[in-house]
């Protein structure tokens, strides 16, 4: 099991001029990061310093234990949703627990090798949450775009749209003027300039701004700079069992948004993660977060992308990001303080379009109907409902149609036989083709996997073999490249009813996995190992050596 931190093998041959590529990188994306870092912990609903902290913590173990060599870790929108939903329903020591739960839930993940797994989860289940989750920030960040003075928000999706319908008068003109400007910055920068974040040109401009023109707007205030271990003032196991499920969530929004950072950063530097490693590093710095009452962090896309096109080549880079972002907490918050509300809402609001992937939404225009009401199914749920229930309907969803289309593919056909053939058909090629079967032999061709969807089609084979004439039923299984249990045992009984009717079965063509599992069941012995022959020629030898022995 290898689990070794890719920082051993990154630092060998290390130079000089590397060190200074990789602080220069871990710089410039600790600027990008601090805003970020800031708005995504206001979002989820805790105070700002839990986001910066966030971002140093998980920086400086994954960049000791991770398995890429330039992932950027961080607190990111998709945790938003999660976080605000355990807050509302058990409170900061929920989160607390829910994130050190997950954090274990990753580091099994890591050692149990399920690092290749999360690419399992269906493309419409994560771009439909990913979609939901972009419309729930842009929901939130309506109340300090508009800089509305609500002392109590509704918790549903419906409602906080509802309230601010009714509070549309009291909107303050400065906080909407100088979030749209800034959300306009946001648009434009990036056609201006890809050296420095647009992000960090907003936040100053909208600081300074507010600032010298004594705008009337709601400020971040002051940030604490320490950060001590959280207190849980009551634990039980039903609290630990009901936090399972956002526990489970977290976990797996971490484990699929570091794993495809890792992935896409590995085109750019031409590397090779360790996407066990990296569960278990993710899993570390999530636990240790948990027990500072942070909120969650994991690999950010963006973010390990400007890290890798900056130079940075090692996580010497991501210790940097982590001691630079400290610094900035440290020793630049009587700046930070003075940060308007409505500034950081813009920065949101354009993270959330950005998360919003319409072209990826618009593509599915093509796609099959069920993959597209796997993906709506998602997005609805998670804005209008639960992040959890999102994900947990759209797995149960994908499941159920993967066993209907796998369903429609098994299928069970008899030959046709040249004993059937018309005369007018004596020269058509198909006829030709045709092989000789014995007298009161049917020969039926299994097509697909045989699970637990497809047994009415087993039960339909037996049906159309139990004729009063047929004596041997050869069942060719080329085509089936996997059998459950479920099968297995109607499979049994269909044979067993035939063999009760002085009907032989013979197996033709049983590839490993079905002939595997039938060893295992007895099965063979029960039909005779002198029943399953190699290929269709030898089944047909078979049938007349059954025949002519009656």
């Amino acid at each position: 099991m290898n689990l070794k931190p890719k920082i051993f093998s990154a630092l060998k041959n290390y130079s000089g001029k590397q060190f200074f590529l990789d602080m220069k990188a871990g710089i410039i994306v600790a600027v990008i990061a601090l805003p970020l870092s800031i708005a995504f912990a206001l979002g989820c609903g805790v105070s700002a310093e839990k986001g910066i902290y966030s971002a140093v913590i998980s920086g400086l173990f994954v960049a000791l234990l991770g398995g890429s060599r330039v992932q950027i870790t961080g607190p990111t929108g998709a945790f938003i949703v999660i976080t605000q939903s355990v807050i509302a329903g058990y409170g900061a020591q929920g989160l607390i627990i829910s994130t050190m739960i997950a954090g274990i839930l990753l580091i099994l993940m890591g050692v149990f090798r399920l690092g290749r797994l999360i690419k399992y989860i269906p493309s419409p289940i994560t771009i439909g949450f990913t979609g939901g989750i972009a419309i729930t920030i842009a929901t939130l960040e309506i109340k300090d775009l508009f800089g509305f003075q609500i002392a109590s928000m509704p918790t549903s999706f419906l409602g906080k749209w509802q309230t601010y319908f009714q509070h549309i008068g009291e909107l303050n003109p400065k906080a909407l003027i100088l979030g749209l400007c800034s959300i306009v910055v946001l648009i434009i920068w990036p056609k201006l300039s890809k050296t420095i974040p647009g992000s960090f040109v907003v936040l100053v401009a909208g600081t300074a701004a507010a600032y010298f023109l004594k705008l009337d707007v709601d400020l971040l205030g002051d940030i604490p700079k320490t950060l001590s271990l959280a207190k849980i003032e009551t634990l039980s196991f039903d609290m630990i069992f009901s936090l399972m499920s956002p526990a489970f969530t977290i976990a797996v929004l971490v484990a699929m948004q570091a794993l495809l950072s890792a992935v896409v950063t590995d085109d750019i530097i031409h590397s090779k993660h360790n996407p066990n490693a990296e569960l278990v590093a993710q899993g570390t710095a999530n636990f240790v977060l948990g027990l500072f009452g942070c909120i969650p962090a994991t690999g950010g896309v963006a973010r390990s992308i400007a890290n890798a096109k900056n130079g940075g080549r090692t996580p010497v880079a991501l210790l940097f990001h982590s001691i630079t972002l400290l610094a900035m907490l440290l020793f630049g918050m009587p700046l930070i303080r003075l940060v308007p509300r409505c500034v950081l809402a813009a920065i949101l609001l354009t993270v959330s379009y950005n998360m919003f992937n319409i072209k990826a939404f618009l593509a599915y225009r093509k796609a099959p109907k069920s993959d597209a009401a796997v993906l709506i199914t998602s997005c609805v749920l998670t804005f209008a409902f639960d992040l959890v229930l999102a994900i947990e309907a759209g797995i149960v969803l994908s499941c159920v149609l993967f066993m209907k289309r796998m369903s429609d593919v098994t299928n069970v056909s008899s030959w046709r036989y040249l004993r059937d053939a018309l005369p007018e058909e004596e020269n058509d090629p198909e006829r030709l083709a045709l092989k000789v079967v014995p007298e009161r032999t049917e020969v039926f061709e299994v097509i697909g996997p045989m699970f637990f969807g497809a047994v009415d089609k087993l039960l339909h084979l037996k049906h159309q073999a139990m004729k009063p004439e047929t004596r041997v039923v050869i069942i060719r299984m080329r085509s089936v490249p996997a059998i459950d249990a479920t099968a297995m045992n109607t499979l049994r009984d269909v044979t067993n009813d035939l063999l009760k009717s002085d009907i032989s079965v013979i197996f033709s063509h049983v590839l490993s996995q079905p002939r595997a599992l039938m060893k295992k069941n007895g099965f063979i012995d029960m039909v005779g190992a002198e029943n399953f022959c190699e290929n269709i020629d030898a089944a047909l030898e078979r049938a007349r050596q059954l025949g002519n022995a009656d």
